[in-house]
């Protein structure tokens, strides 16, 4: 009777890329009774579906472990809860009091709760003119959310097994330089040992690779190299080769450990527990256990714990983490609320839409790293041509080592010398470290710039793109609004100013910290609101200097007063620019009007033209309203694609690689996580959120738009040193491998050969470090 399949999932440490993934694969799927294996680096995963016979199992973990890697076995159904957080429910910074912010959601200029240092606002809302809400999330069902587990090796690297077997090689390598110089006769088997501290765990690796289906990994290529090195007597460049392979092999872990945290740290903008009402009771409940159509009350600075639509209440919501909207949005009964928004200033009753595995967050977690399994990393240039240059090198000095003597009577002597030397031109040391010291040098270089970029993968993408897709909120714009325009209907421009800036005194809001940075940038003198109050929904007032003042939207003003035609139509013009307009009355007649926007960066123009002058197309992404997007969108002279949420921006990248087109994604939120893991090389822009900057491939820490151009370039130029260290280092050893063969160069000059293309290489790679003074578009 056949046995029922049975599945196991391991955490996997050590893992670090595809190409430990691809060997995982290899070795276990080569085990009889596997039917099917699934590595995983993203999460650092394993999970295997076998006959059910148990005694597979002592041999996969083996199988796996012999490999180098530390397997942990999972538990059946084993899951993390979708939402971790701290105490704090809001945490997020926001005072659980009376007062909330500014919400700009439609046309309406509604004013809600906000507390202005003290004075008792009962509301205040600046509505952001011709904002669309968000379209509704599909609500087809996304599984599996559940198991994203925490990532295996999460301790200090100097206490990982890779971080302690560096150190130990690196002091090795320290104290036989110093025993190496007292004892100089010694010095060959002094570096020997030295070199074995680092080799031996390395050439068990490669060696259980071999037995297992990968002969030819990078292991093998160092151990072949290390032992050439030994064998014609350099064994102080064997030892340190080992040491620097070693290095990378730990930053590439520490590299894929802070990724891994980082899209498992997004389950926390997701609050622990959820307020659950049921039988005209409130009680606290765990987030995770909510059902769908349960009602769940939300207090204002708490963060939403679950997709759902309003029943009752009004509110603004801080979405910016899910659809990157740069001011809050309006939310009335019947409006989309999001798991992970911050709800501002009223109490808001929702009714959950979908539970905690198919929540928006959860979303975004299941989509970053689908995205992030589904690209095609590029192979290490060592490991791909290693494939066939190091067996056919091995192979080659081999047969001039046994052929002449054998087939044609050389002497035993001159052939296995002229082996040996052809070992030695083709020991790959110049190639193992021409292509890191290249992409070292150009990585410090772009370092210096601020442009950071994670690994020679990253620098290769970059310089094949042909299309970048931005952000828009803190990407191409600043990511704050600022006063733009200030009309004075009745009044001085300086008086409708400062007029407003006394009633948004005390306010943390970002429009009303537009009107005070304008104030103070303009240096007028604020005076003091007496007897401010909120109107609900109409706008805030207060009395200035004897004078009744009220600022509201047009709408609210319009109920007040009459506008004329011409102030109407400045209105409209101010709005078709995508900026929020307020109006002031003083005394019961209109003073003025005051527009806001949040405006593109002081270069953004430039970047964009930079990038369109190398023949890259540029497109916008963004979760802001349309209205806004385009306005944009029209003064920096880029396509727009408005009004999107996360899933809709990875669909374009998407969309646009099935074009054909190579593209980078540059972006500073959450909302932009999965697209930034599809796109051929995600950027982050400085001041974004730590989850786009570990998600993301690159980041521009200044926050300047024509540094992407600046980073393409950088990455066009590497590429090209990396394909001139390597003509270098092939035909140097073509060259003496020819004469060697033929008797006129021996054992030395193919030392020289070697060490004379390492030493070229390095240079022309340092030359990179003059790419920092390239001026940025």
């Amino acid at each position: 009777m056949a046995r029922a399949s049975e599945q196991m999932r391991y955490r996997v440490d050590g893992m670090d890329c595809a190409s430990c993934a691809s060997k995982i694969d290899t070795a276990v799927r080569r085990l009889k009774g596997v039917e099917d294996v699934s590595v995983s680096v993203t999460r650092g995963m394993m999970t295997v579906k076998f006959d059910g016979d148990t005694a597979l199992v002592p041999a996969l973990e083996k199988r796996v472990t012999g490999l180098g890697y530390k397997l942990s076995r999972m538990p059946a159904n084993s899951s993390v809860p979708a939402a971790a957080n701290k105490d704090d429910a809001c945490g997020c910074g926001h005072d659980h009091g009376d007062h909330a912010g500014h919400d700009h959601s439609g046309h309406d200029h509604d004013h809600h709760d906000h507390d202005h240092a003290g004075h008792d606002h009962s509301g205040h809302d600046h509505a952001s003119l011709g904002a669309a809400k968000p379209a509704a999330m599909d609500s087809a069902k996304v599984e599996g959310l559940h198991g994203h587990d925490h990532a295996p090796g999460s301790g200090p690297w100097w206490k990982s097994g890779k971080g302690k077997l560096t150190i130990a090689a690196g002091l090795a390598l320290a104290v036989a330089y110093g025993i190496g110089k007292l004892v100089p006769g010694y010095e060959t088997w002094i570096f020997t040992v030295a070199m074995l501290v680092g080799l031996v765990p390395i050439a068990r690796r490669a060696i259980a690779a071999a037995f297992v289906g990968t002969p030819f990994s990078i292991e093998m290529l160092m151990t072949i190299a290390a032992i050439g090195a030994v064998i014609i007597g350099a064994t102080e460049e064997a030892a340190a080769v080992v040491f620097l392979f070693l290095i990378g092999e730990l930053l590439e872990g520490v590299a894929a450990g802070k990724a891994r945290a980082s899209i498992q740290s997004l389950t926390a903008l997701v609050p622990k527990t959820a307020l659950l009402e049921q039988d005209g009771k409130v009680s606290e409940v765990q987030a995770e256990t909510l059902a769908v159509g349960s009602i769940i009350m939300v207090r204002p600075g708490d963060r939403i714990p679950a997709d759902g639509i309003v029943v009752s209440g009004e509110s603004a919501v801080d979405e910016a983490p899910v659809t990157g909207e740069s001011v809050p949005v309006r939310k009335v009964p019947d409006s989309n609320a999001y798991a992970g928004t911050v709800n501002s200033d009223a109490v808001l009753r929702v009714r959950v839409t979908a539970a905690a595995a198919d929540n928006t967050i959860a979303r975004v977690v299941r989509l970053v790293e689908e995205a992030q399994e589904s690209k095609a990393p590029t192979e290490r240039f060592i490991d791909r041509f290693s494939k066939y240059y190091t067996p056919g090198v091995v192979v080659f000095a081999a047969l001039v080592a046994i052929i002449p003597p054998l087939a044609m009577g050389g002497a035993w002597d001159e052939w296995i010398y002229k082996g040996l030397a052809i070992l030695l031109i083709g020991c790959p040391c110049a190639l193992v470290i021409s292509t890191p010291a290249a992409i070292a040098a150009s990585l410090s270089s772009g370092a210096r710039r601020g442009l950071l970029m994670k690994g020679g993968a990253v620098l290769e993408n970059l310089g094949k793109t042909t299309a970048v897709a931005f952000d828009k909120t803190g990407t191409l714009t600043e990511g704050k609004p600022k006063v733009t325009d200030i009309d004075g209907f009745g009044l001085p421009a300086g008086e409708v100013l400062r007029l407003a800036a006394a009633l948004e005194t005390g306010s943390s809001h970002p429009l009303a910290k537009a009107i005070l940075g304008r104030a103070e940038a303009d240096g007028i003198v604020v005076p003091q609101a007496t007897g401010a109050k909120a109107l609900g929904g109409k706008g805030v007032s207060g009395i200035v200097d004897g004078t009744e003042i009220f600022l509201g939207s047009p709408q609210a003003v319009a109920e007040r007063v009459p506008l004329s035609a011409g102030q109407s139509s400045r209105i409209a013009a101010l709005n078709d620019e995508g900026k929020t307009v307020s109006l002031l009355l003083a005394d019961g007649r209109l003073a003025g009007a005051l527009a806001m926007r949040d405006e593109p960066r002081p270069d953004a123009r430039a970047g964009l033209q930079a990038l369109a002058d190398r023949g890259i197309r540029t497109v916008m992404l963004t979760g802001d309203n349309a209205r806004t997007a385009v306005a944009i969108g029209k003064q920096l002279g880029i396509e727009v694609r408005a009004e999107l949420l996360p899933e809709d921006k990875q669909r374009i990248v998407g969309e646009l690689k099935r074009e054909g087109y190579a593209v980078a994604k540059v972006g500073d939120g959450i909302n932009d996580a999965p697209a930034l893991a599809a796109a051929d090389v995600g950027i982050a822009m400085g001041g974004g959120t730590d989850v786009a900057l570990e998600t993301a491939d690159a980041a521009v820490l200044h926050g300047r738009v024509g540094d992407i151009a600046g980073m393409i370039a950088l990455s066009r130029r590497t590429m090209s040193n990396i394909g001139q260290n390597i003509t270098i280092a092939l035909g140097l050893k073509a060259v003496f491998l020819v004469t060697t063969v033929i008797g006129v160069t021996g054992l030395w000059p193919a030392i020289l050969a070697d060490t004379g293309a390492t030493v070229l290489v390095t240079i022309n790679a340092l030359r990179l470090l003059g790419a920092a003074k390239q001026v940025t578009a």
